[in-house]
């Protein structure tokens, strides 16, 4: 299924969605549903649209509190976005995992790379 874009920030593939929007820390990326392989092209649009805005933020969230299912492509859209970011010394923070996705970053050592918050920044 490709991804149908509602506005300029969200984008939505079956049960998944991902908006962003700017908060006083920088964008807060927010991703909902199941991110699996039919959808981590949509993450991928909204988080290349979030390290887009200028001047470049110092820090860009992703808060994954929504997610209900994570898997390998999530994860691989995660670390991109990690490399892109790095490109504009820009730092991706991940913000209240679920316990799934928790999990998944432990043990796939993700949660090492990353700096992982239990909060997402005050509007």
């Amino acid at each position: 299924m490709s991804p149908a874009f509602s506005s300029g920030t969200d984008s939505v593939a079956g049960r998944f969605v991902a908006t962003f929007r700017d908060s006083p820390a920088g964008p807060v990326v927010e991703a909902a549903g199941e991110l699996d392989h039919d959808s981590a092209s949509c993450l991928q649009t909204v988080l290349r649209r979030a390290l887009a805005v200028r001047p470049a933020p110092a820090v860009v969230v992703v808060d994954l509190a929504g997610l209900t299912f994570f898997d390998s492509s999530g994860l691989n859209t995660l670390v991109q976005a990690r490399r892109d970011a790095e490109c504009q010394d820009t730092v991706v923070h991940l913000a209240r995992p679920s316990d799934i996705v928790a999990r998944v970053l432990e043990i796939t050592g993700v949660d090492q790379i990353f700096p992982v918050d239990k909060d997402v920044p005050a509007d």
